[in-house]
């Protein structure tokens, strides 16, 4: 049998396809891996806001998989919109690696330090710790980003903490906030196989429970809260609790609400959504 993987073409997401592939490897079993552009592969300057809604980086790959051009699509799961598209299912969700958000270029914030992210919810949250920062747009790759920060001078810029291990430039971080810090984006560190309604016995497998269970928890939090509601918004499960931050852009103000149900945790912060 052949399985055609689908999954985004930078090198990060094709050794992150590769990863998943690694595990669905078995007697019988032939893997093809599958590129595929999205709209936030295609556009690299706008704000992600201003392309469209949440699932930037995973509608095309969405519509491959539903139109039969591939069989299992893997994703970042902090890429994924809060519920599954109409016709598809999430069979499988990796074991998850370090779901924190990484410093990369110093090791600690300091007032008036110029800092770059794309991440609406990364803005916030960075002028809540320091207000005197300046936090600039910053799109691209991984790689990209870190060539960037060089040439435009910023002291740092803050990435996925996973996406720079799995690249082997680890040693690029200074600094993994902890989720007490910098509360990390739903699903971050955690790769989800997608696949059609009907099909998850292709990649049951390699599915991991625990990751299952704090990352689901995760997403139907957001997905209580608006989803793709325009303050920032995160969620993060470490085992024992499920803990949630809505927050104004300029970091003005941040509320955290912790508890064991999604929709309680969810209830609790929505009127800050929607003041």
């Amino acid at each position: 049998m052949l399985l055609r993987v689908g999954s985004r073409g930078s090198r990060l997401a094709l050794i992150q396809a590769e990863l998943a592939a690694s595990r669905l490897r078995r007697d019988g079993v032939e893997i093809a891996l599958v590129p595929i552009t999205t709209a936030g592969d295609r556009d690299r300057s706008r704000p992600f806001g201003e392309i469209g809604s949440r699932g930037v980086f995973v509608k095309e790959i969405e519509e491959a998989l539903l139109a039969g051009r591939i069989d299992v699509a893997v994703h970042s799961a902090k890429d994924m919109t809060s519920t599954d598209a109409e016709g598809l299912s999430v069979g499988a969700y990796v074991v998850r690696e370090d779901p924190r958000d990484a410093l990369c270029g110093v090791s600690e914030l300091r007032p008036g330090m110029r800092i770059g992210t794309a991440s609406v919810r990364r803005r916030a949250e960075l002028l809540a710790l320091e207000p005197g920062l300046s936090v600039e747009p910053l799109r691209g790759n991984v790689e990209t980003r870190l060539r960037k920060r060089r040439e435009r001078g910023l002291d740092a810029v803050v990435l996925a903490a996973c996406g720079l291990d799995r690249l082997g430039l680890g040693d690029e971080i200074g600094r993994r906030f902890e989720p007490d810090e910098m509360l990390p984006e739903a699903g971050q560190g955690a790769l989800a196989l997608q696949v059609r309604a009907g099909e998850e016995e292709l990649v049951a497998t390699v599915d991991d429970a625990e990751t299952r269970r704090r990352v689901e928890a995760e997403r139907t939090c957001v997905f209580a809260l608006g989803g793709g509601c325009l303050a920032p918004v995160a969620a993060f499960h470490d085992g024992r609790t499920l803990t949630a931050l809505v927050a104004a852009e300029d970091g003005s103000w941040v509320e955290r609400r912790t508890g064991e149900h999604p929709a309680e945790v969810a209830e609790a912060l929505l009127r800050f959504v929607s003041a």
